[in-house]
């Protein structure tokens, strides 16, 4: 296992990153099994491991507080805030009045009594983010975090919240997690690079391309209605496996699998494999529902691509550009509909 430093916070994670969203109900509902995986995953060598207050409403953190029972001094254990928690509008966000109430019910919730890593889930686009990062340095000050950072932030407001904290003398996001696999590469643009600029780390989510690289799709009767695909896109809308959007992924998964053969790899190690290749990425999270689907994972540990591979995989997907050309787990709010098109009278 590589470990590699979290930006400029002095903090050394492993480059793989447990994530923890699929503990619980929302993906394995069976604690005992849960911890099992957490535990092999440590013994395995890492040593970061990611969650959110939102995961099955909080029980994937409270999984995560027992398998961490005489092993958290070794963890780097992070969380985030800002989903809705409840029906209660206040119950979710990115305000002062929120957070303060939060942060408690995860250390709650997780058994621990500080954070070392906490991170807004999305961007507070009702409000100015200076309350969020006021709050968050509070929060640093008070010794309930260690750092704090984003996820799915666009560039510029990444951008905006670096120059805010230093407008303001505030704390500052130290990392951005952001989605970044073979289908879906366009944070190397101006992520990545604003990121390095600021001395942020990277940590990146859904390596496999929300499972279209997890090596079990090849056909369009491989998308079945109970599919991983089918059931993610259930909360967007549905999904048709017929639509030219998917039949264009899977004709360049694919290609990506042609690629991964020839080079001997099979294809969701090659692709965990190549987003640590980048050298703004610090560590790539791996979000196992299974035992057996967290030692694949962990098969890609010290295997690095050669340059003809990556050239390869150049070919079929450009630098900077991706497949889906919206993806609503993590593109701007402006580009949805209803913030790029005026109300109809």
């Amino acid at each position: 296992m590589e470990y590699r430093l979290l930006g400029r916070t002095g903090i050394t994670v492993s480059e793989l990153c447990l994530g923890a969203m699929m503990y619980g109900p929302w993906g394995n509902p069976d604690h005992d099994d849960c911890i099992r995986q957490i535990h092999r995953a440590f013994d395995a060598g890492i040593n970061f491991v990611d969650t959110a207050d939102a995961y099955s409403a909080g029980e994937s953190e409270e999984i995560l507080a027992k398998a961490l029972e005489g092993r958290r001094d070794d963890i780097v254990v992070a969380t985030k805030f800002f989903s809705p928690m409840s029906a209660d509008p206040n119950h979710g966000g990115g305000s002062r009045r929120w957070i303060m109430t939060e942060v408690d019910n995860s250390l709650r919730r997780l058994g621990i009594d500080h954070i070392d890593l906490y991170q807004c889930h999305r961007f507070p686009e009702s409000m100015d983010v200076e309350e969020t990062i006021a709050a968050l340095t509070d929060l640093q000050q008070a010794g309930k975090i260690r750092t704090f950072g984003s996820s799915a932030f666009g560039p510029d407001r990444i951008v905006e919240s670096q120059w805010i904290s230093e407008k303001m003398g505030l704390g500052r996001f130290r990392c951005e997690q952001a989605s970044y696999s073979l289908l879906s590469r366009e944070i190397e643009k101006h992520v990545i690079p604003a990121c390095r600029r600021y001395g942020m780390g990277v940590i990146v989510y859904s390596p496999l391309g929300g499972g279209w690289l997890s090596g079990r799709y090849r056909t369009t009767e491989d998308l079945t209605p109970d599919s991983r695909m089918a059931r993610l896109s259930a909360r967007w809308g549905g999904f048709d496996p017929e639509a030219d959007l998917n039949q264009r992924r899977l004709q360049t998964v694919n290609r990506v699998r042609a690629v991964a053969d020839e080079a001997g790899i099979d294809l969701p190690t090659l692709a965990l494999a190549w987003t640590l290749e980048h050298p703004g990425v610090t560590s790539c999270i791996i979000g196992p529902r299974t035992m057996d689907q967290l030692e694949a994972s962990l098969g890609a540990v010290g295997v690095r691509l050669p340059a003809d591979v990556l050239d390869a995989l150049d070919e079929i997907v450009p630098p900077g550009t991706k497949v889906s050309p919206l993806d609503p787990s993590s593109d701007p709010v402006g580009l949805r509909p209803s913030q790029r098109r005026r109300p109809r009278r």
